[in-house]
């Protein structure tokens, strides 16, 4: 099982939440669908260890005592996530959501460790979670009588055993040196705190973690072919979701790392699209969404006044477009995240992320100076990159 916590970037959108359970401690706790697959394997794999060395337990008591130990080992997950978002928080950085899916979980910080001593906390709480659970759960299944020789004998004792020694696990593997793992975010502190070189901080973590992720690919494959059937599946699968990860990680954190100390207003753009306020909402529809733009400032009497988008436009009833005017649909100016030109980029661009923004307007003196937009950002990227700048 793989968990951690990952930086704000489109790169990891498809870790957005499918299923929202609510919130603890401020923190959104949600579902992906394909932790459904991981549940059911758990409870089922569970269900048939149970049976095979507690039979006399009788079918019931097998399958309630898999379900709550399965329930109970993700609610731990959850705990070690929490883990990272408590110093995350410590640290002024925002947690954004806690999301479990099918390798385990992952914490959405908003942004980037700023240092080398704050990465080094954020990845090392997840274990440090994961191995005082599994200490708990081990050190009451041993007061109520289990020890290393003996099966466990009732349901309570079985399930406090298994989760005792899952967590145990899921510390240990974590603390893999596997960037994006937590083991490999504290390999990338340590290098950061000798070398003084995020960048290259970055670059080493990423590439170790690369390696180790072909490492369980190749031996998942190995273990495969000698039999492990689906287990040895299993590790390469793993090993093939660090290595999109490890890759994508590396790419993210390195772009954050070259934005860092940009301010908004040296990339925002001036020549934005305007349309009037009282403009019928057809007219708009048809002469700048369909095509191509994304948005318009509205004016009234020279001044910006507010914004529309598409998603304005589809809160109002199509068959009410042709009588509505611009100003009845559009979010005024004063509702609208705005930032001002001297806002670190990578501020808007978290700002973007939180959101789920496409563009921010600029503001100066209470005036619009300008808009910033993912698209102009990704075009800059794209430039320094040719330019290696």
């Amino acid at each position: 099982m793989m968990s951690g916590n990952v930086g704000i970037h489109e790169e990891m959108a498809f870790m957005q939440p499918s299923i929202r359970l609510g919130h603890l401690f401020g923190v959104e706790i949600g579902l992906h669908y394909s932790w459904f697959i991981i549940a059911a394997l758990v409870a089922l794999s569970l269900g048939a260890q149970f049976s095979a060395t507690n039979p006399e337990w009788g079918a019931a008591t097998i399958w309630a005592t898999a379900i709550v130990t399965s329930v109970l080992f993700f609610a731990a997950i959850v705990l070690h996530e929490l883990s990272h978002a408590a110093i995350a928080r410590s640290r002024g950085l925002p947690v954004r959501s806690i999301t479990l899916f099918a390798l385990g979980g992952i914490a959405q910080i908003e942004r980037d460790a700023a240092d080398a001593r704050t990465e080094f906390w954020m990845g090392i709480a997840g274990p440090i979670a994961s191995a005082l659970i599994g200490g708990v759960c081990l050190a009451l299944a041993w007061l109520l009588g289990w020890t290393l020789t003996l099966t466990p004998a009732t349901p309570l004792v079985a399930m406090l055993m298994w989760l005792g020694v899952i967590n145990l696990s899921l510390a240990i593997f974590n603390m893999v040196p596997g960037f994006p793992l937590d083991g490999g975010r504290v390999l990338r502190a340590i290098v950061w705190w000798v070398t003084k070189d995020a960048r290259k901080a970055t670059n080493i973590a990423g590439l170790i973690g690369q390696f180790v992720a072909m490492a369980f690919i190749f031996f998942g494959i190995l273990r495969f072919f000698l039999g492990a059937g689906f287990g040895g599946l299993w590790l390469a699968f793993i090993g093939w979701f660090l290595l999109d990860a490890a890759r994508a990680s590396r790419t993210q954190t390195l772009i954050m790392e070259s934005l860092r100390g940009i301010r908004v207003g040296e990339v925002m753009s001036g020549d934005y699209p305007v349309i009037g306020s009282r403009e019928n909402l057809q007219t708009f529809v048809n002469e700048h969404l369909l095509k191509g733009e994304r948005y318009c400032f509205v004016t009234e009497q020279g001044q910006v006044v507010g914004l529309i988008t598409a998603n304005e436009v589809k809160a109002v009833a199509r068959g009410r477009w042709i009588f509505k005017t611009v100003d009845h649909a559009m979010r005024p100016l004063q509702e609208l995240h705005t930032v001002s030109p001297d806002t670190l980029l990578t501020s808007a661009l978290e700002t973007m992320g939180t959101d789920d923004l496409n563009q921010l307007p600029v503001i100066r003196a209470g005036r619009l100076a300008g808009v910033i937009s993912r698209r102009q950002i990704l075009q800059m990227l794209h430039a320094r990159s040719e330019l290696q700048v």
